[in-house]
């Protein structure tokens, strides 16, 4: 974030900024010892409206910033962007102020005509300071349940009647008031194929400390019918039991019972845990199936990204015989962690790969595999290597990435595995040629992470053009200096024949698979294309 204490071109700006500024300043160092508790509650009474006015100031200019935005301002491609680095926010954060700016602030247009809010009662409310985010929250979602066929005075008149009863209630109560007033207006629940269309959604949420995600999916009436006809076999006690011999075998009851009897009765699944099961197989099966083609140059797969190290310590054997596998989580092309056990478990299954890189320039030097499609393999490379977006601070995984020159083909670049890096879509639009677009190199030999991509940024962000690294997917690199990586190993790999995809990542390894490994070309791989 720049500095705080840059200095805006208007006087008036300038000196209102420094007030504020001055007067925060002076209320953080004034004593409260001495207060009663009465006048502790006042105190926070009045600065709890200025937190509260001060988003309704904040929505004023991204509203502005959205009217008159230009490319030739930032080196970011929109509004949400620009408010995630500049404000070292969230990309989620930045996207709910924008949404905000565009229901809670004036708007003008290239004409010079300036359009009310979209919710003109809540925006005053929370200008005045009387209304919090929850208030707010509360009626955007009061707006975003109600019937499109809901008439425009209708609407109105709710929105006054709700920011008024916000005025003075907690958000809890309000949300009362809120479900009562939608009652009035639709009190027959009457929703058309539109508002089903509009509310339809799947949240996959961010994975918890034990690595589970909790989705939410709200469906619509064909996609129900669809998952009632698959649960009604696939959920079925026995069927698709993760702890049965077979779990990935598609079948219900009286499949399971004819090819191992009983185990019916031994599912002690709940219901719900039977339809994840059942959704994991038909998931696991579509991949396996091949009918999903391409995307971006590899078959529609899994990967995963390990050491070769963290391999060899995650599988243990006990006194007793028994295989014990442990260590820590591994990275997939989606940005997401999978447990070392259900790695190894995949990987049995698995079409494997063998990258090595250069310690000392992270130049790729060899991949073993089955076949050479250079393309593919070259790829296989950036997942190893890249895991993700390239561009600064990008948290883009592998899967959703083009593959990008670092040397411009146009310039006489080739399409070597050690010149291309992975780019999301609307950061490779950004890449050009000139001072006001961002460049890319290859770190050199020497650097802390050799062979990584660097990006250079305009002028207008910096005008030193200094080069910058993102460790959004290498995080460990966030804590310490990054340690020199030698060679990374990749596993790619597929179910009964279909190719899943599986990489790792390896500080170092052994001189007895050193030796055991395959010849190392004199060059890296060329493109067939």
């Amino acid at each position: 974030m720049p500095s705080i204490n840059a200095t805006i071109a208007d006087p008036s700006v300038e000196a209102a900024l420094c007030t504020l500024e001055a007067g925060l300043s002076q209320v953080m160092k004034v004593g409260t010892g001495r207060l009663s508790n009465r006048d502790r509650l006042r105190v926070l009474q009045r600065v709890e409206v200025v937190i509260r006015a001060l988003p309704g100031l904040g929505s004023g200019l991204i509203a502005q910033i959205d009217t008159e935005w230009s490319n030739d301002d930032f080196a970011t491609r929109n509004v949400s962007d620009t408010l995630t680095e500049g404000l070292r926010i969230s990309p989620a954060e930045a996207r709910a102020r924008c949404r905000s700016a565009r229901e809670l602030a004036h708007r003008n247009m290239f004409d010079g005509e300036v359009l009310e809010p979209e919710l003109p009662a809540t925006a005053a409310a929370q200008c005045d300071g009387v209304i919090g985010p929850a208030h707010v929250q509360v009626i955007q979602e009061f707006f975003r349940h109600l019937p499109a066929c809901v008439d425009t005075p209708t609407r109105t008149r709710a929105e006054v009647e709700l920011a008024g009863h916000a005025r003075v209630l907690r958000p809890d109560q309000l949300r009362k008031v809120a479900q009562r007033v939608e009652a009035f207006i639709n009190p027959d629940g009457v929703f058309d194929d539109t508002d089903r269309a509009r509310r339809r959604s799947f949240t996959m949420g961010r994975q918890g400390p034990d690595l589970m995600s909790k989705c939410t999916l709200i469906a619509d009436p064909e996609l129900r019918a669809y998952l009632d006809a698959c649960f009604a076999k696939l959920a079925e006690p026995g069927a698709c039991n993760p702890d049965e011999n077979v779990p990935a075998r598609m079948g219900g009851s009286s499949e399971r019972e004819a090819a191992e009897p009983g185990s019916a009765e031994l599912d002690d699944r709940s219901g719900g845990q039977r339809q994840h099961d059942a959704l994991k197989a038909i998931m696991r099966a579509m991949l396996a199936s091949g009918e999903l083609g391409q995307h971006r140059g590899l078959p529609v797969t899994v990967i995963a990204t390990t050491t070769v190290q963290e391999l060899e310590e995650a599988v243990e054997q006990t006194d007793s015989g028994r295989m014990v596998v442990s260590g820590s989580p591994v990275v997939t092309g989606g940005g997401n962690l999978l447990p070392m056990h259900d790695l190894i478990r995949m990987a049995a299954h698995a079409h494997h790969y063998l990258a090595i890189f250069d310690d000392a320039d992270g130049r790729p030097l060899y991949l073993g595999r089955s076949k050479r499609i250079a393309s593919r393999d070259q790829r296989i490379m950036l997942h190893a290597r890249d895991i993700g977006c390239t561009h600064p601070g990008c948290g883009k995984p592998g899967y959703l990435c083009e593959t990008h020159h670092v040397d411009e083909w146009a310039n006489g670049g080739g399409t070597n595995a050690d010149q291309l890096t992975f780019a999301c879509e609307p950061h490779h639009r950004m890449v050009g040629h000139n001072d006001n677009q961002w460049g890319t190199l290859a770190a050199p030999a020497g650097h802390p992470t050799p062979g990584r991509t660097q990006w250079i940024p305009p002028t207008i962000s910096d005008p030193n053009r200094t080069p910058r690294t993102n460790h959004f997917h290498h995080p460990n690199e966030y804590l310490a200096a990054p340690s020199s990586f030698t060679r990374t190993t990749t596993t790619h790999y597929g179910y009964r024949g279909k190719r899943y995809a599986r990489q790792h990542h390896s500080p170092d390894i052994s001189p007895t698979r050193a030796r055991n490994a395959p010849e190392i070309p004199d060059k890296p791989l060329q493109s067939s294309d």
